[in-house]
């Protein structure tokens, strides 16, 4: 009577193991450099602080346009200083006395 006996590989032992570490290893480098990630996520963060210091110049542009169109009125006299200065504006013109600075904010 003879038996046969199986021989245990160390191979079938540490196939497991390996696909663990394959699956760790992928989700943890996507998990860092990834679409969706960390370094995404600082990327936002930076992107954000830059369209929010956008934002807060847009918002004070708008609210100097808004003061300047309160001072022509819609139905009354027009302010001599604004009518002066928007046709001097429009027609890119000035006194030979007076001094332009240009603001190209």
């Amino acid at each position: 009577m003879s038996t046969r006996q199986k021989k245990i590989r160390k191979t079938g032992r540490l196939f497991i193991p390996i696909i663990a570490i394959a699956f760790i290893s992928y989700f943890g480098f996507h998990s860092i450099h990834g679409d969706r990630g960390m370094r995404a996520m600082q990327r936002f963060e930076v992107r954000k602080a830059q369209l929010e210091l956008r934002l807060a110049e847009l918002v004070e542009d708008r609210k100097k346009l808004q003061r300047q169109v309160k001072l022509l009125p819609s139905n009354g006299p027009v302010v001599r200083d604004m009518l002066d200065e928007r046709a001097r504006e429009a027609l890119n013109l000035s006194r030979p006395n007076e001094i332009v600075i240009f603001d190209f904010n």
